[in-house]
């Protein structure tokens, strides 16, 4: 488990819509993208990300970072997901999942997949903005991350097919520097590698989520 090292004077902002007015102000200014994100690139996809602009006919998916007030703490949800025969199986990941037809826009992706994922009232969530827009060379995917508050302490149920945890991470145990390191993990190939990743409660956050975590981190550190 994490301990946070700040003051409490120096936690982030724990009143909702104190926090929800500075990060949507943030989220309309223009985004630091891949040079935030580029900080959690593993080694092995870095030349196929950056080469990104190459790459043609990709897939659409969607993910939600939730807020939510807890008591006097602020926080946001990870998954993990489930087993299964996949690139992302049994990872650490922001809830979401593929674009269908019947989404009237990738915004509605991420609130219909999560609310699915994690058993919340989707119709309740303000979205606040997104974050910048990123490729997925395993899965041949483009994310696209939106950011939303939930207007109450939710209670999550993991639908248990996709979704088998729910992993609620305290946003100031998420600002400590002491969660930002470098892991070994299994990859597609049989093989571990050394990859840049945040660790939380024993959890192992990397790839695609560690990057988008990676952008919200730097506007988190803006706002607080």
């Amino acid at each position: 488990m994490i301990t946070s090292i700040y003051r409490k004077e120096d936690r982030l902002v724990n009143d909702l819509r104190i926090f929800s007015e500075k990060l949507q102000k943030i989220l309309s200014n223009p985004l630091p993208g891949l040079s935030a994100q580029s900080l959690m690139i593993p080694p092995t996809r870095r030349k196929q990300i950056e080469a990104y602009d190459q790459i043609s006919d990709v897939k659409l998916s969607a993910v939600l970072v939730l807020f939510y007030a807890n008591g006097e703490n602020l926080r946001f949800v990870l998954i993990k997901r489930a087993q299964y025969e996949g690139v992302h199986s049994g990872q650490i990941a922001l809830p979401g999942g593929q674009y269908e037809p019947k989404d009237l826009d990738l915004k509605q992706t991420a609130l219909r997949e999560t609310g699915e994922e994690i058993g919340i009232d989707s119709e309740k969530v303000q979205v606040l903005g997104s974050l910048s827009p990123m490729y997925i060379p395993p899965s041949h995917f483009k994310v696209f991350p939106f950011v939303g508050i939930y207007p109450e302490k939710p209670f999550f149920h993991a639908d248990g097919t996709e979704t088998t945890q729910i992993i609620e991470v305290d946003v100031n145990d998420f600002l400590n520097p002491e969660c930002q390191t470098e892991k070994k993990v299994l990859t597609r190939s049989g093989d571990r590698v050394p990859v840049p990743c945040f660790y939380l409660y024993d959890h192992i956050v990397w790839g695609a989520t560690a990057m988008i975590l990676s952008e919200l981190l730097y506007l988190l550190r803006k706002i607080s």
